[in-house]
């Protein structure tokens, strides 16, 4: 609120209610504040200016949200550009006030009107409050008081002018990546624990483009500008491509969110709706939305062949949750349970109890982050049959992975 006098921003907070929309409560307070009819607050696009947020109670006929006016019909440019001052006490007293189309239009006799700026500098639009008699107790006090509720209001249009950009700009990459496909399939293997054969592998997507930044963040600005089911979906379809090329006796666990799988598009990307080696592992808990939907997917996969792993398990009550109601085929422990699991009791207790729940409920738990050998002899004394993490093996990328197989 730079050149804001300091006794208008003191008395912001005491005027703004303390819900609804900032901008609607700013015009309301100012139009009634400074006993006009109407308060707008526009957008200028061009040579036009759009009515953003309006106030204007038995004047609606005359301005309502969304009305596009000419820039040459109204005050805007003459006060952006010094021929029209910021505050008008009685348009008749303004010959240039008179050529233009919106003061007989709207009868126009008092006009406050500051600019709104963007962060870069330009200007957004206005910030208007108008009355149709002229208001000979306006002052310089009123104008400051009108400024600092343009600098609110500024602030709050900024933030969702940013919030839009970025919206767009993640659409454009996340776009980018899904038309050229810019990311690969890293593996990392799964060990079983005891003779420290591998039992399968799981596919971890790592995307192109620099800096590098963690697949997750990927995926949520998938999901923040609507793309997350098909980047999830192109993401499987590449893994499940490198089936073929994986010994027989091994399997490939895929990542998949909860809505993607209740999308039913999974089943049609399994190969040869074989689907005996994979399994599709579920990576996050958020709330299902629809569980039957979920289920009934789940279900068809099942018929395919493939299994279903639960992801985290431990790492909070969601994830329990999630086991509950899904019972997946596999299970896979957290690694804030598999960390140090060989120096705390707490640890180990949890992971003996979730190995117990395993064998009642005939699925197979896997533990995720193994870091070092004492990790991996405490989890296998517990009867934990699988591991992965860095100790065990690094996801490498799949090329080189398929190259070290077809020369073993």
């Amino acid at each position: 609120m730079t050149g804001v006098a300091p006794a208008a921003i003191a008395l912001v907070p005491r005027m703004v209610p303390e819900t609804g929309d900032l901008t609607t409560n700013a015009l309301a307070f100012l139009r009634n504040h400074l006993d006009m009819d109407m308060a707008f607050l526009s957008e200028i696009k061009g040579h036009q200016m759009e009515l953003r947020a309006v106030d204007a109670p038995g004047f609606e006929h005359l301005a309502s949200v969304g009305d596009l006016l000419d820039l040459d019909d109204v005050y805007c440019l003459h006060i952006l550009e010094g021929r029209l001052p910021e505050l008008i006490r009685d348009t008749n007293d303004i010959p240039l006030c008179q050529t233009i189309a919106i003061t007989s239009r709207v009868n126009v006799r008092a006009h406050v009107s500051v600019p709104i700026w963007r962060t870069d500098q330009s200007v957004f639009g206005m910030f208007c409050i108008l009355g149709r008699a002229p208001r000979l107790s306006l002052n310089n006090r009123d104008l400051e008081v009108v400024k600092a509720f343009a600098a609110l209001v500024a602030d709050d249009v900024n933030v969702t002018l940013d919030g839009e950009e970025q919206t767009i700009a993640k659409r454009r990459t996340i776009t980018q990546i899904l038309e050229t496909g810019g990311f690969d399939i890293s593996l990392q293997p799964i060990q079983c624990l005891r003779d420290q054969t591998i039992a399968g592998y799981e596919a971890l997507c790592r995307f192109n483009p620099v800096p590098y930044r963690p697949p997750n963040v990927w995926f949520q600005d998938a999901a923040d500008v609507g793309l997350q089911l098909q980047l999830e979906l192109d993401v499987i379809e590449r893994a499940f491509a490198l089936l073929p090329d994986l010994p027989g006796d091994c399997y490939l666990s895929v990542n998949t969110s909860a809505g993607t799988l209740a999308s039913g598009r999974i089943a049609s990307l399994v190969p040869d709706r074989d689907g005996r080696n994979i399994i599709m592992e579920i990576t996050e808990h958020a709330a299902i939305e629809d569980l039957d939907v979920l289920l009934m997917e789940i279900d068809r996969l099942r018929d395919m062949g493939v299994r279903i792993a639960i992801d985290d398990a431990g790492a909070g009550y969601s994830g329990l949750q999630q086991i509950i109601r899904l019972r997946p085929d596999v299970i896979k422990l957290d690694m804030s349970l598999t960390q140090n699991v060989d120096q705390d009791v707490a640890r180990r207790s949890l992971a003996s109890a979730m190995v117990k729940f395993a064998a009642d409920t005939k699925a197979k738990v896997v533990a995720e982050g193994i870091e070092t050998e004492a990790e991996r002899q405490t989890l296998r004394r517990i009867g934990v049959e699988l591991g992965q993490g860095y100790h065990l093996g690094r996801p490498t990328p799949a090329r080189e992975v398929l190259k070290t197989l077809k020369s073993a």
